[in-house]
């Protein structure tokens, strides 16, 4: 049986890397986009495999959550699989940051980092419970970041993003667990993506490939390599996990 997989935020970086992943797993893959239906369409015809679909949605609407959630469902047929990996990163250090700017940081970044998960998940897990094949395989996979342990003082509303949606796994793991549900988390460091690239080529980018003792960043299919293990192959067992993927550049 042909499992079914929702990408957020796939038409570039890591996103677009989990879709290749999980569609050369045998996945059938909804790649979405917020507003970019030609991109995720692109990735979505280069993926390997037959009957994938590109969706696009405002995450941080509950309504437009809701209708992404009913598209990819209507449209693959059913959905075992939701990976939570869309998200926004936008500096607003406090000591140089308007309390104006301060606040519509904070806004903006967990309505897309966190309640969009939230809901996505809310969502998914109610279609599981409903269809006639039972909840059992499900599995909810988040992007979280190693920002939500070491700290991003240049960004705080990003890392306690982060930390909550990995707060959010395990307390979903724990309660889904008695549904044959499993959720876990990946905790990646700096990732060589085009959101990444204004640091990574700036004057700190030598500083940042340092942290880790490969002495470089992550590559998208390297996480996505994680992602798709914990989509496809790891055990349930492994379920309230949050894998560190960060080249040794942070441990704990």
């Amino acid at each position: 049986m042909t499992t079914c997989s929702l990408v957020t935020g796939a038409s570039r970086g890591i996103g677009a890397a989990i879709a290749h992943a999980l569609a050369a797993a045998g996945h059938r893959v909804a790649v979405h986009a917020g507003r970019d239906t030609a991109a995720a369409q692109r990735v979505r015809d280069a993926l390997p495999g037959d009957g994938h679909l590109a969706v696009t949605g405002d995450l941080t609407s509950a309504d437009s959550c809701a209708r992404v959630i009913a598209e990819v469902v209507e449209g693959l047929g059913d959905l075992d699989v939701l990976v939570n990996n869309a998200g926004i990163y936008t500096a607003h250090p406090i000591d140089a940051t308007s309390y104006a700017d301060w606040q519509q940081a904070w806004r903006t970044t967990l309505e897309l980092n966190l309640m969009a998960p939230a809901n996505l998940s809310w969502l998914a897990v109610d279609h599981l419970l409903r269809r006639q094949a039972g909840p059992v395989g499900g599995r909810l996979i988040s992007v979280g970041s190693r920002g939500a342990y070491r700290g991003e003082p240049a960004n705080p509303a990003y890392g306690a993003s982060k930390a909550a949606l990995h707060a959010m796994t395990q307390s979903l793991a724990v309660a889904l667990s008695p549904h044959g549900i499993m959720a876990a988390a990946v905790a990646p460091g700096f990732v060589d993506t085009e959101m990444a690239r204004g640091v990574l080529d700036g004057p700190d980018g030598v500083a940042v490939r340092a942290q880790s003792p490969f002495g470089r960043v992550a590559s998208p299919s390297e996480i996505a390599a994680v992602v798709g293990w914990l989509a496809t192959e790891a055990p349930e067992w492994v379920s309230g996990s949050v894998l560190d993927a960060n080249g040794a550049s942070y441990l704990r």
